[in-house]
């Protein structure tokens, strides 16, 4: 690996101490509702990319800061885009939770019993 991916890499560790550190945030899970009820980070709500037209009606404030997170940072940064599209004003792409280009994955404490389902 470069040291360019290390420079460009979104690190979902930091994105969660700042959703942390940001009063009145949404810290924001996009995968669907049965990875979420298997594993997700403390504090997380959940909005699978699929549901995401019905952001308005969850969270009516635009102006909320929203700090988005998924397995893959692609499925985060698709619903960022998204939701940046609907009129949301601090929308925040923290990444994914997996350990892939870059990306050392989530290491933070966790809800749940496991990241994925047993083949």
């Amino acid at each position: 690996m470069g040291i360019l991916s290390h420079l460009f890499c979104i690190d979902i560790n930091r994105g969660v101490r700042n959703y942390q550190a940001t009063p009145g945030a949404v810290l924001l899970d996009v995968r669907s509702r049965e990875s979420y009820a298997r594993k997700r980070i403390p504090e997380s709500r959940n909005l699978p990319l699929e549901e995401l037209s019905r952001a308005k009606e969850v969270l009516p404030d635009l102006s909320v800061p929203l700090f988005v997170y998924a397995y893959g940072g692609e499925t985060s940064a698709r619903a960022v885009s998204r939701l940046k599209d609907m009129g949301y004003t601090q929308v925040h792409d923290i990444g994914g939770l997996k350990k892939c280009c870059g990306s050392h994955g989530y290491y933070g404490p966790t809800e749940g019993t496991r990241w994925f389902s047993s083949p």
